[in-house]
């Protein structure tokens, strides 16, 4: 549990910071992005390394949720247990929200499925970079954004994860030996820094698109050519 969300903890940190680049100029983004589609060992070795451990995390939530039920059949008097914070009790409620979450954002800007994203079919949103035809990355974030329940529900997410580091975090480092009276309090303040960090970051992005128009111009010029390419793949259709 411990090792698997260590390693998912350090994704997130990357991730942000390359995400953070849609805040720059389009090139930088799409630049980026062309990068790793450009070393397909790299981008599906750490894909495969991801999913690897999600799967443990949650194999390893299903197993010790199953094992302290086990240990203990009968609810505490009090209702809840000693010195538990919110935050730990509710653990499987927020990773199964992120867990959905992650699905939907896999299908959303990674299989890039038309149906599921408000607007159409990202495929189609190309620009060029360096006399190349490549994916407009920058395009399908702002187009994506701008649709108000996707920004909602990533919203909702980040305040799970927000909610499932700052124990998460912690816990990791007690989950490992490290905990003790002396680094155990400096050990909870990086754990709530580092997750509110991580969710004013991850949340910058949607609420710059939806509510203060980030990219708005360079999306507009984008939207028009997802439209003109369903419009003819419409007409393909029907001359079938």
């Amino acid at each position: 549990m411990a090792l698997s969300g260590a390693a998912m903890f350090a994704f997130l940190i990357g991730h942000l910071l390359g995400n953070l680049q849609v805040f720059g100029p389009p090139e930088l983004i799409n630049k980026y992005a062309h990068f790793l589609k450009s070393e397909p060992l790299l981008l599906w070795g750490a894909r495969l390394g991801l999913l690897t451990c999600l799967g443990l995390h949650v194999a390893s939530a299903l197993a010790l949720s199953a094992a302290n039920k086990a240990a203990r059949p009968e609810r505490y008097a009090g209702g809840n247990a000693y010195g538990a914070t919110k935050t730990s009790q509710y653990m499987l409620v927020t990773g199964a929200v992120i867990f959905a979450f992650v699905v939907y954002h896999l299908a959303h800007f990674t299989v890039l499925l038309p149906g599921i994203n408000g607007v159409g079919d990202f495929r189609s949103l190309k620009t060029e970079l360096h006399g190349e035809q490549v994916a407009d990355v920058y395009a399908t974030m702002i187009l994506g954004f701008q649709v108000w329940w996707v920004s909602l529900f990533y919203l909702i997410a980040q305040a799970m994860l927000f909610f499932h580091l700052s124990h998460g975090v912690a816990a990791m480092f007690q989950s490992v030996g490290l905990r003790n009276h002396v680094w155990w309090p400096r050990i909870q303040v990086f754990a709530r820094v580092a997750s509110i960090v991580l969710f004013l970051g991850f949340a910058s992005i949607p609420i710059s698109v939806l509510v203060f128009r980030h990219g708005a111009d360079y999306a507009k010029k984008a939207k028009a050519q997802v439209t003109l390419t369903s419009v003819v793949d419409a007409g393909k259709e029907v001359a079938r």
